[in-house]
């Protein structure tokens, strides 16, 4: 409905250089009153996302301009912070509605024109007129893009849509800051809205840094059952080759670990296998066992003991298939 409060989430910051995620709180962006963690399921708790409130809130339908929503003087260490997310390149993640916050990027050679990318930078590097020496730059005003499908059977609407456009800017104000400073940049009475970053701000120490929002709505035909197809048109042209090199590293590492577990189990096996063997037949020529060797021990010429001879009235008879200890019974014919 109309005028109800959308609150905006924010996730983890990542980087496709790096691949070390780092949660957005880690610098020292603008907090609210309370950080709150968001109960997480199982996909979000494997890709290590960290999901907390943020100070962005807004209403349903309602747009807003040069909302101020905290300052920060940088320090030596918060400045140093800055610089080193920027210079590894690192996004930051937001979600609304459950969808992440995603910035459109134009491509003439696509089909529709329109690509998408996951999160905003966290500033950029750049060089000012005439200097030689790259800058660091931060991304401190951002304009949302609410996309929103109208019920037509009622007053309501579902959220479809959620981008950006950052954009770094150097905020300017008349007199001392206060709760009621008007910026000159960004005013809403003078309909003033910061489109361009003519005048970026700079990440140094004792700098000021102002950090603002805008909230635009658009109403869409994209349907709320179809909208996560956009997230199809993700662009990522940057090749991770420091996460293949590392999976490749991992695969191999545990292939040989596990070829080493099992030629030790086979070795191990292999040898007390021989060991028993051995004692077996060792212990069968000592003992009780040597006679039970020797009893059942063809004896030489065996073929032999199998032919009958007759002595008078008595036979002899020797089985070859008898036990050749056995005493030979004399067998008298009648």
């Amino acid at each position: 409905m109309q005028g109800d409060p959308l609150y905006v989430k924010v996730n983890k910051l990542t980087s496709t250089k790096t691949q070390l995620p780092f949660s957005y709180y880690s610098l020292p962006y603008c907090q609210p009153e309370c950080i709150v963690d968001n109960a997480e399921n199982l996909g979000e708790i494997l890709r290590g996302d960290r999901i907390e409130n943020s100070p962005y809130e807004f209403k349903m339908r309602e747009p807003q301009m040069c909302n101020i929503v905290c300052r920060k003087v940088l320090d030596k260490k918060t400045a140093k912070a800055f610089k080193e997310k920027i210079d590894d390149k690192y996004r930051v993640n937001m979600i609304l509605d459950n969808l992440p916050l995603v910035v459109p990027v134009r491509r003439f050679n696509q089909e529709n024109g329109v690509v998408y990318q996951h999160g905003f930078h966290v500033g950029l590097k750049g060089r000012y007129a005439g200097s030689k020496e790259e800058k660091q730059f931060i991304n401190n005003h951002l304009t949302f893009t609410v996309k929103y499908h109208k019920d037509p059977h009622a007053d309501s609407a579902r959220i479809v849509g959620f981008e950006v456009k950052p954009f770094s800017v150097k905020h300017e104000y008349k007199g001392e800051w206060n709760e009621k400073t008007r910026l000159t940049t960004c005013d809403l009475q003078a309909k003033r809205a910061v489109t361009s970053s003519e005048s970026p701000q700079e990440v140094e120490e004792t700098r000021e840094i102002i950090f603002t929002y805008d909230v635009e709505f658009q109403e869409s035909d994209v349907k709320w059952a179809y909208r996560w197809d956009t997230y199809l048109l993700m662009a990522d042209d940057q090749i991770h080759w420091f996460s293949i090199v590392n999976s490749l590293m991992i695969v191999l590492f545990l292939s040989e670990m596990l070829a080493m577990i099992m030629l030790r189990t086979l070795y191990r096996d292999i040898s007390k296998y021989n060991q028993l063997e051995m004692q077996e037949e060792a212990q069968e020529e000592t003992g009780w066992k040597f006679v039970h060797g020797d009893v059942f021990r063809a004896p030489a010429n065996s073929d032999m003991l199998c032919v009958c001879r007759n002595r008078g009235s008595v036979f002899w008879y020797d089985s070859c298939y008898h036990d050749l200890c056995s005493p030979r019974l004399p067998i008298t014919l009648k």
